[in-house]
């Protein structure tokens, strides 16, 4: 009980800002991509026509919509204008980079990308009104509101992250980050206790971008700054999802909303 009171305290003197917080965390890899486009055009599209032979008008044509897309869609979320449509543009945007850059191929980045979409299924869904259809004249119905299977998939898939940061070691402190990641991600996923597990989530992952994708303290000529660079606001993007979890709860298809049906 004393868990649920902190949370709530928490809820209400964070009302007003972890939305905006939660949207700005998540939309940060988009934004950070789409500048680095700027900057790196011929080296992206060097290697975009490197990669898959294409010529340099259609690498270009890629820079260019990965570059629009991207900055296009923060913008749109930013000032909460045609959301539904800026989600699905930077959905579009995951869906041609993972081809674009062989990540299909690569399970860790794969599932980092999944997690990414799982944080945008929850934007989408806090994007719709309440007691609203997606369709004008259509009417929501509470269970299986399409709302609610977002909110759903957007958990499921977030966790994806996390899976990607345990370690088959038999070190102790790694066997215990295990243990307790794996514990909080299935209580997100299934939506139980949902809020606190999703708030120590999000804790528990900005120390470990903090310590591990430290990208300010590598020169910016070496490549593994723009790799942990990378990596550092793409695990932000997620934690902004974490964030919309707190914020909105887990959504009619958790354990959570069962309880109170008992």
């Amino acid at each position: 009980m004393s868990d649920n009171r902190n949370i709530l305290s928490f809820l209400r003197v964070t009302k007003q800002y972890l939305p905006h917080v939660a949207r700005l965390c998540l939309i940060s890899t988009f934004l950070e991509d789409g500048i680095r486009m700027w900057f790196q055009w011929s080296e992206q599209r060097d290697y975009i026509d490197g990669t898959w032979n294409c010529g340099y008008f259609l690498a270009s044509i890629f820079v260019f919509l990965n570059l629009f897309g991207q900055l296009s869609g923060c913008i749109l979320v930013l000032s909460r204008n045609f959301v539904q449509y800026a989600c699905f543009g930077l959905f579009g945007i995951i869906a041609l980079q993972t081809i674009a850059y062989s990540i299909l191929w690569d399970l860790k980045f794969l599932m980092r990308n999944l997690a990414l979409g799982g944080g945008l299924l929850l934007l989408l869904a806090e994007s719709r009104s309440e007691g609203k259809s997606m369709f004008a004249g259509v009417p929501t119905m509470r269970e299986s509101s399409p709302k609610q299977y977002m909110q759903l998939g957007g958990r499921v898939l977030l966790v994806l992250m996390f899976m990607t940061l345990l370690h088959f070691d038999m070190n102790f402190f790694y066997i215990l980050q295990n243990i307790v990641g794996t514990a909080l991600i299935i209580l997100v996923a299934i939506g139980f206790k949902t809020k606190l597990a999703a708030l120590t989530l999000v804790i528990w992952l900005f120390g470990i971008n903090i310590y591990f994708n430290a990208f300010w303290t590598i020169p910016a000529y070496k490549p593994m700054h723009d790799f942990l660079k990378y990596d550092f606001f793409q695990t932000m993007s997620v934690i902004g999802g974490l964030l919309l979890v707190v914020a909105l709860g887990p959504g009619g298809v958790s354990m959570d909303e069962k309880k109170k049906e008992w």
